[in-house]
């Protein structure tokens, strides 16, 4: 039972970083990211995003200064209903939908996601990566 769970929650993760970020599929943040939903690590006018379209409009930035973003996921740990990933992701800045123009430098950034999974959708999840470094390095600091 608990071996069943842990597959599952592993595929709503997989199903996350493929669909939401590898092919830009915003409708799948609606399906696989709970209405009331908490997502922190992302910079933005508050601590949290709650909802799916607290998430878009990060994702709408990041997609948009990142066109060809790629994400990885290297590694997937489960128990229960919490899941921790740890992902690459390789892309190159093209838009200025992070406040700044676009630099034309490639990037690659780590980083690991601990997130609660219920009923096939994201209920919480806590994001980790080094976005002052990069943002650093893209504006040539």
């Amino acid at each position: 039972m608990l071996a069943a769970m842990s597959e599952e929650i592993k595929n709503v993760a997989r199903q996350w970083y493929e669909q939401v970020w590898n092919l830009r599929n915003e409708a799948a943040i609606d399906r696989l990211f709970h209405a009331q939903g908490k997502c922190y690590g992302f910079p933005g006018p508050t601590d949290v995003l709650i909802g799916p379209e607290a998430f878009k409009q990060i994702h709408r930035n990041f997609v948009g200064a990142f066109p060809d973003l790629h994400m990885e996921v290297e590694e997937i740990l489960a128990e229960g209903d919490k899941l921790a990933v740890r992902w690459n992701v390789k892309m190159t800045h093209r838009g200025d939908h992070l406040g700044f123009p676009a630099s034309a430098k490639p990037v690659e950034l780590g980083g690991s996601s601990f997130m609660i999974i219920r009923d096939g959708q994201i209920v919480e999840g806590w994001n980790y990566m080094d976005l002052t470094a990069m943002f650093q390095k893209l504006q040539g600091a």
